[in-house]
Formats: C-alpha cells, structure tokens, sequence
C-alpha cells in the first residue's frame, strides 16, 4: 500500500522530431510509470520525474539534440544554461533561491517562459526584481533584488526566486522571447529513516488514516482507497492550482458569485482583492465565494480540468474534482490520494499549510486585507495541530486533514490525521493521535 502511494516515477526519453522554425519547440519525451508501465508524454509543468538526475539528462540531451532553444535550471548543481538551437550560449551561477516552500520556490518540471519585465516591483517581498523572467505561473529568473531605496538585497535573504548575478541576468533577458522552455532539475528530497513499529487502531469513522509525513510511515488506516466525498478538502487541491498558475502577488477583480454562499460573507461590497487574500479566506475560513473568484481568473470549467490534471501528475488516481469549494458530491477521493496530496504539499508548497494555522503564518505573508479571520481548521483541546483542512456537507459528512507536531521515541515527527465521513470530527482526531502517542512513547 505504501508502494501505491508513493509514486516515483522514472522514465526513458523518447526522441521525436519537431519542427525546427519553431524555436520554442521540444522533443517528445515519455514518461514511463514503474508501476503501473502506463506511458505518458512529458508535459508542461510540475514533473518529479526530472528530480531524477539520469532522466533529467536523458531530457535535456534529446532538447541539444534537436537543436531546440531553452532554458536549463539545474537547482542541483546551481547552474542556469541557455541554449540557442541545441548550442550553449550562456552558463551562468545560481546566486540564492527563493525561501523553500514558497510559492517563488520552481519544482522539478517543464515551463515556458512567459513573460519579462524590466524591473516589477514586489508587494510580497517589497523590493523591486530586475530583469524579471516569469515562468510556470509565479516562478522566477532575476538579477539581485533591490530596496526602493536602491540598496542591494543581501544574499542570505530568500526575497524572490531564481537569483542570479545583475550582469548574468541583464544578459539572458536581453537575449529571450516569451514560449522558450524551461527544463529544471531539483534534487529528490532526502529519504527519511525514522521507522515506525506496525500498529493497526479503529476510530468511528469508516475512512481515516494517521501516517508521518515525512517518511511515507502509514501508522493506522482503514478503507485506504475507497472513492468518497471529501466536501472542502477540495479547496487544498484549489490552492495548489491558483499557487502554480496563478500570479498571487497581485490583484483581481472580486465580484461575489451569486451561485455560492459562505459562511462568512465577505466580498460582496468589493471591487478588488489581492489574490493572496482571496487564498488566505478560502484556507482558513473554507470560503465557497473565494474558491469561485480564483477559479474565474483562469476561466472555471478551465480551472477544473487543471485541478484534475494535478490529480494525476501527482499519483491521485481515486480522485475527482467538479468544482473549487467541494460542495458538490462529486468531487471524490480516498484517504490515499488524500494522504499523497498532503505530501506534496509539504514538499512543494508549505506556505498553504502555514496559512490554515493563522498562529503559524510566516512574516513574509501576512498582509492580508480582511482582518483576523475565524479559523475553522483549528482542532478543539489539541496543542499540537500545526495546519490543515476541515470540511462538512450531507453527502461527505465532516471530513478532516490534520497535521500535528507529536514527540515519537525521543523525536518531534509530523503526523497528518485525515478522516472521510466521520460524524464526530474532534473526537475522531483526538483518538488517533492518542493511539500513536500511547503506542510509540518511550
């Protein structure tokens, strides 16, 4: 079960010839899943196929070997290279990266270029970036970051994205068109080696799972892969959608839908709103209104179709999605999928967890313009909760993602509680972290 979870996915180029008037063109390039054999192309985007260093060059080996113009972001080894038509152009020293878990901080995957910019400047981080090289959404190439008053960002701080030197930056700006790929490389994370003793616990809900997030150990499960209503646990899957698509550092237009209600009404006398905010309400107060705004800034149906292709990339093969808030029945998953969605999460995007426990929201994102909002993740009487996602319709019941900081034989590990159809949420939660703590204290 474990094995099913976790997928790694490795893989073997395929080259394919492609036209070569297009300079923005890449090869074909398959992905091959080891346990299921299903073969995939490699698309744009998020890939952890390309954390794997042998099928990161098999890559971009076929992209030299097609003369195809592109980007190499290699975080591994700190090295950016610009090819022109398969030739090195230019090789430049990552200088710092955005902070890790941000939404500036580039997975492993394949990206376009999508727009340049010679100096915007960041709310967010409050400097201004030159040379500006957006890509996948709100990933970033730039020279060194400035203050307003001119003065350059020290190294140590993890203000933007991908950082290089003022001279390298100036020089692959002038020398890019928007379309040109970007291949990156990141390293796989570490693997972890805490191991748990193999305990099997019941609590009343018919779905539910206690697993440590870090090292893939399920604790306690029950019903892993039984397809079930997950209510407003659909709305993590929505914040990883707008993360990676979506520019989060601006503003967008906030006109309430009519179709949804939440249960703290707060757009409806609005005419903007930052697209951070919008996340910050949809996290922590599960707002039905914020999942549809975000949604509309790249068109719903459209919004949709991406929230379930990120199901598939990242191993969700139980779940559907069929709308941003989870109101609907038909937006389904297991404790599974659920469990791998929570891990990548963790991995890729943290800040959306950070922002579900308003205690715990780093400095860099707090701004929010509605004021203290009414955290409905938080688990009654429990200290140890540090993020997560609560949810509660007639057809899902209450549903519930938990993660908590637990000291396990002498060591503080994170564990994630999550619960489908349970009818008494807290209580639920509470037994399962009592088990694990009863049954791996010293």
């Amino acid at each position: 079960a474990i094995a099913l979870l976790m997928l790694t996915i490795v893989g073997t180029a395929g080259y394919g010839l492609v036209a070569q008037t297009n300079l923005a063109s890449a090869p074909t390039v398959t992905i091959i899943d080891p346990y299921t054999q299903e073969h995939s192309m490699l698309g744009y985007g998020p890939q952890p196929a390309l954390e794997q260093t042998n099928f990161f060059i098999e890559t971009r080996d076929a992209f030299v070997d097609e003369g195809t113009t592109f980007i190499e972001l290699d975080i591994a080894a700190q090295q950016l290279r610009y090819f022109k038509r398969g030739v090195l152009l230019i090789s430049a020293e990552i200088q710092s990266l955005g902070k890790s878990g941000s939404w500036w901080s580039v997975p492993a995957g394949l990206y376009e270029v999508e727009k340049l910019d010679e100096r915007p400047y960041s709310n967010m981080a409050q400097v201004f970036l030159p040379d500006s090289i957006r890509f996948g959404g709100n990933y970033l190439i730039h020279g060194a970051p400035e203050y307003p008053d001119g003065t350059i960002v020290p190294l140590d701080n993890e203000a933007g994205g991908v950082r290089l030197t003022k001279e390298s930056a100036a020089h692959l700006y002038t020398v890019l068109t928007e379309g040109i790929p970007v291949l990156v490389h990141t390293p796989p994370a570490e693997i972890d080696a805490f191991v748990y003793q193999p305990v099997v616990d019941g609590v009343g809900a018919p779905q539910y799972l206690v697993a440590d997030v870090e090292n893939g150990t399920i604790i306690a499960t029950n019903n892993l892969n039984e397809s079930v209503p997950v209510a407003s646990l659909v709305k993590l899957m929505t914040a990883v959608v707008a993360a990676e698509e979506i520019d989060l550092d601006t503003r967008v237009r906030a006109t309430a839908p009519t179709f949804v209600e939440s249960l703290i009404p707060r757009l409806a006398d609005r005419r903007s709103v930052s697209m951070y905010s919008l996340l910050q309400l949809l996290l922590v107060e599960s707002s039905n209104e914020a999942a549809e705004v975000v949604a509309a800034q790249l068109g719903r149906d459209s919004f949709i179709n991406l929230m379930n292709a990120k199901a598939r990339k990242i191993g969700m093969y139980n779940s559907t999605f069929t709308d941003p808030s989870g109101l609907d029945s038909g937006n389904i998953s297991t404790v599974g999928d659920l469990y791998t969605l929570v891990r990548y999460i963790h991995e890729q995007r943290s800040f959306i967890f950070d922002i579900t426990d308003t205690t715990r929201v780093s400095t860099d994102y707090v701004g929010g313009e509605f004021g203290e909002l009414v955290n409905f993740n938080r688990v009654e009487d429990i200290d140890s909760f540090v993020g997560g996602k609560v949810g509660e319709t007639n057809a899902a019941g209450q549903t519930s993602i938990s993660l908590h900081e637990l000291t396990i034989q002498g060591e503080e590990r994170l564990v994630v509680v999550i619960l489908l159809g349970s009818a008494e949420r807290n209580k639920d939660v509470q037994s399962l972290l009592t088990h694990v703590e009863r049954t791996f204290s010293e």
